[in-house]
C-alpha cells in the first residue's frame, strides 16, 4: 500500500456561471515531487488554492486528506499549521522591507511585544544557507533579482516547518540558469523529506523533475501516471489539450516580406536611477512588412528596457536615437505619441501593465482606442460592446460573456485580450515582450497562430522571448542582445541554439 501524504477526493468548486472543478481526485505520495499540468483554466491553482485553505471549507465539497486525518481548513493560518506551504506566481513579498523582514513577516520572533530582531537575522541565515542563497539577510528585496526572491519565497515557507511545499509556476519569470537551480534545490529538499507539488506549463522541467505527473483539464482529472518516467512531452501534451499537437509551432505558409518598414537607429538609454550606467548602447534593429522578428537575450541584457524606451520612453533617462517608419522619423516621446504612430506594445507582465484586471473584457479592450467607439467624447456603448465583442470573438478569447472581468480570466485568455486591445487600435509595428510566458502548451498554440495572421496582414512584429526553442519556432530573423547591445543576427534558416548562445554570453 502507498503511503501518500496527500488525498483530495471529490473536490468540487464552482463560482458563479462556471464550475472550475468537477470532482477531482489528487494523489501524493510522501516524499515525492509531484507534477499538476494542464491548459490555462482548467483548475489547477483553484485546486492548490482548496487545499491550502485560500478557498475555505465550505465554498467547495469534497475531501482533503492529509496523514490519514481529513481537514477542513478555514483559512491559510490552519493549512500552514497542518504543513503545507504555497508560493504563487506572483511572489508575495514587500520590495522596501529587507529579506529576513519578509522571511519572518506575520510571524516576527519578539518577547514582550518587542520584535527581537537579532533573533530574526540569525533565524534567517540558515534558511537562506538551505537554500543556496549567499545574501545578507538585511538587503532589501527589491535589490536582488526575481531567481533569488524565489529563493527567499522557499526560505519563508522553510520557516513555517512545511511538510508539502506548493510551487506555482516557479520558473516562469527565471532565466535557464535561474530555473535549473530552482529545480535542483527541490530535489534537495526532496532528500530532506519534504513532498513538492509544482504546477509549471514548461514540460522539459516537469520531465525532469517530477517523480509523477497529474493532468487537468477543464475541471477534471483526466490522467495520473505514477511515473513520470514512463511518459513522454507529446503524451502530457496530448491529455491536457484532448488532442494531438505534433508541430508546436504553426507553419507559416505563402509568406510574404516586404521591405524595411520600421527602423530603430542608434538607440541608447540610460539607467533611470543611476544616469551614468548605459543600459541600451547604439543598438539598431530593421523590421519588414510581413515579417516576424526575434530579440534573444538573457535576463538584464535589455530587451524589455528597448522595448519599454522604444514604447512611449516609458523606461530610462537621456534617450537618445531616431525612430523610423515608412522611411520617415516618427516621435515616439511620449506613449500617445507612439500609439499615435502605430506602435503597440504588449508588456512582459500583462496583469501590472497590460490589463485593468476589474474592468470587463469589453473595456480592456475599447481603451486603447476609445475614439473608435466615442461620439463627441462619449462612448456609444452599444457600438462598444458589438465591437469589441467581434475582436474578442477574433482572437478566440474564451469568456462567458464580454462583461466578465479580466481578472477571472486564464492566464492564455488574459494574454489573448491584451493582443485584442492593441489590434483595437490597428497599428503598424507590434512589440510583444514574452508572449507565452505563463501560459500552456495549446494558449501558446493560439498565441503563434495570431502572430503568424498579424504577420501575413502586413504587419512588423517582434518577439521578445527567453525561450530559444520559442524564437526559433517562430521568427523569420533573430537578433541577439547581450549587455544592452545587438550582438548580431540570424536568419531563421542558419539559426540555432547554439550559435545564438555564443552571441548571449
Amino acid at each position: 500500500m502507498q503511503d501518500n501524504i496527500l488525498e483530495m477526493r471529490g473536490i468540487t468548486k464552482e463560482f458563479p456561471g462556471v464550475k472550475a472543478l468537477d470532482n477531482v481526485t489528487f494523489q501524493v505520495r510522501r516524499g515525492e515531487i509531484k507534477a499538476l499540468v494542464g491548459e490555462n483554466g482548467a483548475g489547477k491553482s483553484t485546486l492548490m488554492n482548496v487545499l491550502s485553505g485560500i478557498y475555505p471549507y465550505g465554498s467547495y465539497t469534497g475531501d482533503i486528506v492529509v496523514n490519514g486525518e481529513v481537514c477542513r481548513f478555514k483559512g491559510i493560518a490552519q493549512s500552514e499549521a497542518a504543513g503545507i506551504a504555497i508560493i504563487h506566481q506572483e511572489l508575495a513579498m514587500i520590495p522596501q522591507l529587507s529579506i529576513a523582514e519578509n522571511v519572518f513577516i506575520g510571524k516576527s520572533l519578539s518577547k514582550n511585544g518587542i520584535i527581537d530582531w537579532n533573533k530574526i537575522r540569525a533565524a534567517t541565515i540558515p534558511l537562506l544557507e538551505r537554500v543556496g542563497l549567499n545574501e545578507d539577510p538585511d538587503t532589501p528585496i527589491n535589490q536582488i533579482g526575481v531567481g533569488k526572491q524565489q529563493l527567499v519565497e522557499i526560505a519563508k515557507a522553510l520557516s513555517k516547518n512545511c511538510k508539502i511545499l506548493i510551487l506555482d509556476e516557479p520558473t516562469a519569470s527565471l532565466n535557464e540558469k535561474d530555473s535549473k537551480n530552482l529545480l535542483d534545490l527541490l530535489k534537495t529538499l526532496q532528500a530532506d523529506g519534504i513532498t513538492c507539488i509544482m504546477i509549471s506549463h514548461k514540460l522539459n522541467e516537469i520531465c525532469y523533475i517530477a517523480d509523477s505527473v497529474t493532468v487537468l483539464r477543464d475541471g477534471q482529472t483526466v490522467a495520473d501516471f505514477p511515473s513520470a518516467k514512463d511518459i513522454t512531452e507529446d503524451e502530457i501534451i496530448r491529455q491536457m489539450v484532448g488532442r494531438e499537437l505534433n508541430n508546436r509551432y504553426p507553419v507559416r505558409e505563402g509568406v510574404k516580406i516586404g521591405e524595411v518598414f520600421f527602423e530603430v537607429e542608434d538607440w541608447c538609454v540610460h539607467h533611470p536611477e543611476f544616469p551614468e550606467r548605459v543600459v541600451i548602447d547604439h543598438a539598431n534593429i530593421k523590421l519588414r512588412k510581413g515579417e516576424v522578428v526575434g530579440l534573444a537575450g538573457l535576463m538584464g541584457a535589455g530587451r524589455t528596457e528597448f522595448a519599454m524606451s522604444l514604447f512611449g520612453k516609458s523606461y530610462g533617462c537621456h534617450i537618445s536615437g531616431k525612430v523610423r517608419k515608412g522611411g520617415k522619423e516618427i516621435d515616439t516621446s511620449t506613449v500617445p505619441k507612439a500609439i499615435e504612430n502605430g506602435i503597440a506594445y504588449l508588456p512582459e507582465d500583462r496583469k501590472s501593465c497590460g490589463l485593468v484586471l476589474g474592468e470587463t473584457i469589453s473595456r480592456n479592450i475599447s481603451m486603447a482606442n476609445l475614439k473608435r467607439v466615442s461620439k463627441g467624447g462619449v462612448v456609444n456603448p452599444n457600438q462598444e460592446i458589438a465591437e469589441t465583442g467581434e475582436n474578442a470573438k477574433r482572437f478566440g478569447v474564451k469568456c462567458s460573456s464580454i462583461f466578465q472581468a479580466a481578472g477571472n480570466l486564464s492566464g492564455g485568455n488574459q494574454q489573448k485580450v491584451v493582443l485584442a486591445k492593441w489590434m483595437f487600435n490597428l497599428p503598424d509595428v507590434l512589440i510583444l515582450d514574452e508572449p507565452t510566458r505563463g501560459i500552456d502548451v495549446g494558449a501558446k498554440y493560439d498565441i503563434y497562430c495570431i502572430i503568424n495572421e498579424l504577420a501575413a496582414a502586413g504587419k512588423c512584429v517582434l518577439v521578445i522571448s527567453s525561450e530559444l526553442p520559442e524564437l526559433l519556432g517562430v521568427c523569420d530573423r533573430i537578433y541577439i542582445m547581450n549587455e544592452g547591445q545587438i550582438k548580431g543576427e540570424k536568419l531563421r534558416s542558419e539559426a540555432t541554439q547554439e550559435n545564438i548562445m555564443k552571441l548571449l554570453i
